[in-house]
């Protein structure tokens, strides 16, 4: 299928060909018909990716900051690593979608295959989207029309906010797609509506639909034209649906506004606001959220749990609802607002259209009809169809999953190995395309049963969300492949049970594959060298880890413990291994402890120390710090043994102090052992073992983290 995406770092819009996406779980998949470009959010986006460096820092001063702070303590090679990482993520674009439903996924009971819908898919031949995105579309209701609908609901929920009620005054500022769709609306609400723009072609647009239309370059004075559309007393509300730098738009909709009047910004404005304006007359204003209620909350969107309707009357899918149900009804009008039409084959001449002098409103893709299912696309795609692959020489690697640790750590790594890259596997397929085509892979798919499929694949790589880990690792080694397994291993201890027996049984039937889990730390050249100094020392060692890990919102996929098992298990496992390789013994205790807030309130479980004892009697306290500040190092590592003290700081610097011949051992940037964990991994699945790191041993690191992230109290290695 084809797709459309933005290279955030340079602003050009490609068209690639994609894999059709995975169905996911409350997920329905649609054949796409139509697709409306977004002018305002799609022009600001390829804009903002063609700015300078100096200009987007000048529009992100609180990112500049972050990363000044990240030069300080990771270092500046790491810092320039990640921001190109991040500008060279390829982005979807597109979020007004009409198709046909093609396959409903596990608990989607709304939606049937044939189902004409609207939804906040992108500009693709087959988009996946969460069934509360989604909207069935009335009969009387065309394709054309109905691709406004996502853009529809944006206004709608901004006139909710402002409560307009029959017979007031209302002004529109900005006449963009959004505001024509605000100004009928109101009209439909019964309002007296003025409506504000410096486009000739959108005023007369408003007047047609019924508003007074004024010319903001052509009046002298704004205020006075408003308040004189209402008959002196000032209008009753405002909506701001214009995209500026200037915060003039709210100042003059304050000075607008009659005593307690409503402001709702619905587009971009600055903010810059003058006390004064609002004081005296006790203004509401507010900012409203794209299309409605659900709008980023996960729970809504990706998990499908809808807000009861006696609570929370209109939704965002509601919303949807509701705009169609006003196309269908003749008192919503967009066939107006199309200038143009694409092929989606032209697409790049329709942005081409957007982003000149060129006069357009509603741009619309079209999509030609496929018969068939198979017609509409495949779940693979060929990248490098002239590639061969030999297991006689270098591993034949399928990955699954391309994040940002896939893509800007994992694979590159592969390529400077020489791996022999045969397919990737991403849920969206677009991230596969771009990581396949750029680091020379010869197929990308959406279906991880047919990388399995592939017989010459003897070695996988996977770096999905944490919940699919154990699962693949299973399946991996029951198909007798290697497999190197991001972290953690496993989110329960059924899962863990599951992963030992699938390597018990290939241990059993013959040579057991190599298994691995991303515990790279240990691979660091800075603990390298701490092990070697150790082993010199006598006795047990006391270990100090410090992760300053900083917070992030706790409805994040990693905080959710069905998926991502928890800050504490699926990123403190990587302090328990570093402290099982340093000590060098079992682990034979396990205690720890979240912070609490006042008064009893439920632990923060991703602010914990953690307390581990070793059979040789050593110690390793572990303090996974959430309450920080990023300024500060983000990794310390502290080992006390026989009169000797190493200190690691952010795997940059390692200092000792005690330590004969040796005072400091320094790298030009941060090694994690990335790179040397994966080397070594491709070093024994070439040589034919042994494990880097023993099978035993992951079992024992793994099943610890389980066991303190589960229990939070006492835990046994």
């Amino acid at each position: 299928m084809q797709q459309v995406l933005l290279n955030i770092g340079t602003g050009a819009t490609s068209l690639i060909d994609a894999p059709v996406p995975a169905l996911q779980k409350g997920h329905v998949l649609i054949r796409t018909r139509r697709t409306l470009i977004s002018a305002g959010t799609e022009r600001m986006l390829i804009d903002f990716g063609r700015a300078s460096m100096l200009d987007r820092a000048r529009e992100q001063p609180a990112k500049v900051k972050m990363l000044l702070d990240k030069v300080r303590t990771d270092g500046l090679m790491a810092t320039i690593d990640a921001v190109r990482s991040k500008l060279d993520q390829p982005l979807a674009l597109g979020y007004c979608n009409v198709g046909i439903v093609v396959e409903a996924g596990e608990g989607v009971t709304e939606f049937r295959p044939g189902d004409r819908v609207v939804s906040n898919g992108s500009h693709a031949g087959v988009v996946s989207v969460p069934k509360n995105l989604c909207a069935r579309i009335p009969d009387k209701v065309e394709d054309e029309a109905a691709v406004f609908t996502v853009l529809g609901a944006i206004g709608l929920q901004g006139l909710r906010l402002a409560q307009p009620t029959l017979g007031e005054t209302v002004v529109v500022t900005g006449l963009g797609l959004i505001g024509l769709m605000t100004v009928q609306m109101l009209r439909a609400q019964g309002c007296r509506v003025m409506g504000i723009d410096y486009n000739p072609q959108r005023l007369e647009m408003a007047r047609q639909f019924g508003a007074c239309a004024v010319d903001a370059s052509a009046s002298d004075d704004l205020v006075m034209r408003a308040v004189e559309f209402s008959r002196g007393r000032g209008v009753d509300a405002v909506i701001i649906t214009a995209s500026t730098d200037s915060s003039e738009p709210v100042s003059q909709a304050a000075k607008m506004c009659r005593r307690r009047g409503r402001i709702v910004l619905v587009g971009v404005t600055g903010l810059k606001l003058s006390r004064q304006d609002f004081y005296e007359k006790e203004i509401t204003f507010q900012v409203s959220c794209s299309y409605g209620p659900g709008r980023y909350d996960a729970s809504y969107e990706q998990k499908g749990q809808d807000y009861p309707v006696g609570f929370v009357r209109w939704t965002e899918q509601r919303n949807f609802e509701a705009v169609l149900d006003m196309m269908a009804s003749n008192a919503l009008n967009v066939v107006p607002l199309i200038t143009h039409r694409f092929p989606i084959e032209r697409a790049e001449a329709a942005y081409s259209v957007l982003t000149s002098g060129e006069p357009s409103l509603g741009i619309v893709l079209e999509y030609a009809e496929a018969r068939s299912n198979k017609e509409a696309g495949s779940h693979t795609v060929v990248l490098d169809g002239t590639r061969s692959f030999s297991v006689a020489t270098k591993p034949v690697v399928g990955c699954i999953g391309a994040g940002n640790y896939g893509g800007r750590v994992l694979i590159p790594v592969l390529v400077k190995a020489g791996a022999q890259l045969h397919t990737i596997v991403t849920t969206n397929g677009s991230n596969g395309v771009h990581y396949g085509k750029k680091f020379g892979f010869a197929n990308a798919s959406t279906n991880a049963a047919e990388l399995f499929a592939q017989k010459q694949i003897n070695t996988l790589f996977i770096a999905t969300r944490h919940d699919g880990h154990a699962r693949l690792a299973s399946e991996a080694l029951r198909s007798g492949r290697n497999v190197y397994v991001e972290k953690p291993l496993a989110l329960s201890r059924e899962q863990l049970a599951e992963v030992e027996a699938a390597y018990a049984k290939s241990a059993a039937e013959g040579a057991a594959p190599i298994i691995l889990v991303g515990f790279n730390r240990r691979f660091s050249p800075h603990v390298q060298r701490m092990r070697e100094m150790l082993r010199e020392t006598q006795g047990p060692k006391s270990l100090s880890l410090l992760m300053n890990a900083g917070a992030i919102p706790p409805d994040h996929w990693t905080q959710d413990p069905h998926v991502g098992g928890g800050r504490i298990l699926g990123e403190a496992c990587h302090f328990i291994d570093l402290a099982r390789f340093l000590v060098g013994g079992r682990i034979v205790g396990a205690r720890a402890g979240a912070m609490r807030g006042r008064s009893g309130a439920a632990p923060s479980l991703d602010t914990a120390q953690i307390s581990l004892e070793f059979e040789d009697g050593s110690i390793a306290s572990i303090q996974y710090y959430s309450n920080g500040h990023r300024s500060f190092p983000k990794e310390r590592v502290e080992v006390f043994a026989s009169g000797r003290i190493l200190q690691l700081e952010n795997f940059r610097v390692l200092r000792g102090f005690g330590c004969p011949g040796f005072r400091s051992f320094r790298t030009w940037r941060q090694d994690k052992g990335h790179a040397a964990c994966v080397q070594a991994f491709l070093r024994a699945v070439e040589s034919g073992g042994p494990s880097p790191i023993p099978a035993e041993e992951i079992f024992e690191v793994s099943r610890v983290a389980i066991d303190v992230a589960e229990g939070f109290g006492t835990a046994s290695g």
